[in-house]
């Protein structure tokens, strides 16, 4: 059989049927040859790309791809600055957009793929032009016999030009060619393959299909998954026709490669017959993101014909951004509203998608608004939501920042529809906060936590290791005069309980600086750190607090007034591993932007980079899941947030059987000399002691060597004389407040 015996239409329109049902799968199946131009290079359009190939492949065809990077603002500028540095800054940018997969059918298809480069039976190359874009979309399928079909238009390589967007093409054959139509496209092709076309630059990048090859090469590949539909299928509106006529549009669309497990259906159904009012409580990469999203279309879906105008609040820019690669994979193309954002008109965008929501009800039905806490509460949203006349969701990401006292009253009824996410909604000594969450957003519909997901292999198991330093007397000093200051600052709150003035949580903040950056912690971090020096996948976590040199000393002190004349914790910790170990070590943290976040990401994912120095990052939901061993410099007494923490240092990642973590436990004094304590001493001491305690506690019970801290805990209560019922009364004068 060949291509000549195949009925082939001279245009396919995907919405009229399977386009790679009944196009690529029946001419790839006779095809020797497959050349293809697409627009953007990505892992998701690799994926897309896949569709259709499995038995062409499997019959050893040979595939040449073109495609081009998506170079941001600041790679076209650097670009323009030096010319010399064009590939450098072309292969980070595809470097960027290779992402790990997050489910067996990406896994699949990407294994595939990668096992045609292996076999050399895919060959990929990248264009660009100098003045814009490479941006054609063009293909040509070729048999045994020379005939050969070409076909161009609008289809591109994605989930939605494939599934939901009314896209075309214009096929031709070469046996039917009398106005060589055919000819002309095969030969456009090959004039770019071969760099014959001068407008375009076209490059080979043996380090990126290394790079696929190395990260997505799993096993065998599978050749039957263009049979195989992997979905959950969201139930279809009532009006079935109307919604059929919408799928061209900006409508909220269940990836076909989406699946998803029994937790998170039953969680989307809970949220759904609570009114679409509900609170999704999911440790950290457990699908909380993917979840969310599967629920508003399922909202969407189950309300349809309704309109419907989606809010998503992320409280920092850079998840915002996380959120946006998600949320464009479920057909929706957000406003991505926040200072620096891309898109420079997004005030614009926002006018116009709450006015064509009043003034075109039938064309226009869904929006959505992604955007940052602070823009969130700016006065131009805030103004424009109350110009919002359809029903609302909101649905906010790391919800248990919402609870605060600022943030409370932009949460009123114009949100008909109410989604919270967070792995730590409760929020530490703040019940006050924590109640309104729970009223607003009402129900829990899952709760998901950390030890069920390391049960489920969700997360990767691990290994805990307190590593214990104690206070020079000039902290202690420090520590208990601000101690003392404190306890002035006391008041109680509606509930009865004890709390810290703002004064006192200002000296609260400086008092948990003392621990965090208590002088000793370098000393343990050169000894702990040591058998690691040849290895990678280190983070070391530090507190945000300075350090001085001692005029007279070569040791460290803190000074809290004067930073600007000081040593930050973080650049002590770089020094000790760059220069005196000689490791190779990044920075991360606030100073570092978006896009050299994600370099040092990737040359960290390479293993390029040893270890990320860092501070705050295991906070603000940066996904680094190749971490393998974490030192926590600065942790924290709010047991939500280092929860969280460890759960950001065990997300699954290839190779990766299990993490380690190496937990700084500071106390006041040396156990030795505690006998010889006053009353009055030890009655200082006990708070820092506890809350030190409950995390060992915390971290050590559910990890892979629970009995190795069992005899340091032990010991501290046994000097301390702090029993399991004294360590967990709720004492709020002995809480620290979180650094």
């Amino acid at each position: 059989m060949s291509l000549r015996d195949i009925e082939i239409k001279n245009e396919y329109r995907n919405l009229h049927g399977n386009i790679v049902k009944n196009f690529f799968n029946p001419l790839l199946s006779e095809a020797v040859i497959y050349k293809r131009s697409v627009g953007f290079f990505s892992s998701s359009a690799l994926i897309e790309f896949s569709k259709g190939i499995c038995r062409f492949s499997q019959n050893g065809g040979i595939i040449q791809l073109v495609t081009s990077p998506k170079l941001s603002d600041e790679d076209i500028q650097a670009m323009k600055v030096g010319y010399e540095k064009r590939s450098e800054i072309v292969e980070n940018a595809l470097l960027r957009e290779l992402h790990s997969s997050i489910s067996d059918f990406e896994e699949s298809r990407l294994n595939l793929l990668a096992n045609l480069i292996a076999s050399n039976q895919l060959d990929i190359k990248i264009a660009f032009t100098d003045s814009g874009m490479y941006h054609e979309k063009l293909g040509i399928i070729e048999d045994k016999n020379g005939d050969f079909v070409a076909f161009s238009g609008s289809l591109n390589e994605s989930a939605n030009a494939f599934k939901n967007n009314y896209e075309a093409i214009d096929v031709y054959c070469s046996w039917h060619d009398a106005e060589k139509r055919a000819l002309g496209k095969y030969s456009a092709f090959e004039n770019i393959w071969n760099g014959n076309d001068k407008t375009l630059k076209l490059f080979d990048f043996p380090k990126i299909k290394d790079e696929i090859m190395s990260r997505y090469r799993k096993s065998a590949p599978k050749f039957d998954m263009d049979e195989k539909e992997v979905l959950y299928v969201i139930p279809e509106p009532k009006n079935i026709e109307a919604h059929d006529s919408c799928k061209t549009q900006n409508v909220p669309t269940m990836p076909d490669w989406l699946n998803l497990h029994d937790y998170q259906k039953e969680a989307i159904d809970k949220w759904a017959g609570q009114n679409y009012r509900g609170i999704f409580d999911m440790a950290t990469g457990t699908g909380k993101t993917l979840t969310g999203l599967s629920a508003l279309a399922r909202l969407f879906s189950d309300k349809f014909p309704s309109k419907l105008f989606a809010i998503i609040v992320c409280p920092y820019q850079h998840l915002v951004e996380q959120w946006v690669e998600d949320i464009e994979k479920f057909n929706i193309q957000p406003i991505i509203g926040y200072s620096t954002s891309e898109q420079k008109d997004w005030k614009t965008r926002l006018k116009k998608a709450i006015s064509d929501m009043k003034l075109r009800p039938k064309e226009k039905r869904f929006s959505c608004l992604v955007t940052t806490n602070a823009t969130f509460k700016s006065k131009f949203v805030q103004e424009h939501i109350n110009d919002i006349a359809d029903d609302i969701l909101l649905l906010i990401d790391e919800a248990h920042n919402a609870g605060a006292g600022n943030f409370k009253k932009y949460l009123d009824s114009s949100f008909k529809y109410r989604l919270a996410l967070s792995a730590t909604l409760d929020r530490h000594n703040d019940e006050d906060g924590t109640a309104f969450l729970h009223s607003y957003f009402e129900n829990v519909c899952i709760h998901y936590d950390l030890e069920r997901a390391i049960d489920e292999k969700k997360l990767t198991r691990y290994k805990y290791f307190p590593v214990v330093v104690y206070l020079t007397e000039d902290e202690l000093d420090e520590y208990k005069q601000i101690s003392r200051e404190m306890s002035q600052h006391l008041r109680k709150n509606k509930f009865g309980k004890m709390i810290l003035d703002s004064y006192g949580e200002m000296l609260a903040i400086k008092r948990s600086r003392i621990i965090a950056g208590a002088q000793n912690k370098l000393d343990a971090l050169r000894e702990q750190i040591k058998p690691y020096k040849n290895q990678n996948n280190l983070l070391v976590y530090c507190g945000a607090t300075t350090v001085i040199p001692e005029k007279d000393k070569d040791e460290f002190l803190y000074d809290f007034d004067k930073s600007e004349v000081g040593e930050r914790q973080i650049t002590a910790v770089t020094k000790i591993l760059g220069n005196e170990m000689e490791m190779t070590v990044s920075k991360f943290t606030s100073e570092e932007d978006i896009e050299t976040r994600k370099i040092i990401t990737q040359k960290f994912r390479e293993e390029k980079i040893q270890a990320i120095v860092a501070i705050k990052c295991l906070d603000e939901g940066v996904n680094i899941p190749s971490i393998k061993t974490a030192f926590i410099l600065a942790s924290t007494t709010n047991p939500k947030e280092y929860i969280q923490r460890r759960g950001r240092v065990l997300r699954k990642f290839e190779g990766k059987d299990y993490a380690e973590i190496y937990d700084f436990v500071t106390l006041p004094r040396e156990l030795e000399s505690v006998q010889d304590c006053t009353k009055e001493e030890l009655q200082g001491d006990l708070g820092l002691v506890k809350n030190e305690l409950r995390r060992i506690r915390e971290f050590s019970h559910i990890s892979m060597n629970a009995m190795d801290s069992l005899s340091l805990m032990d010991e501290i209560q046994t000097v301390y004389q702090i029993s399991d019922k004294d360590l967990f009364e709720n004492n709020s004068q002995e809480e620290e407040i979180s650094e």
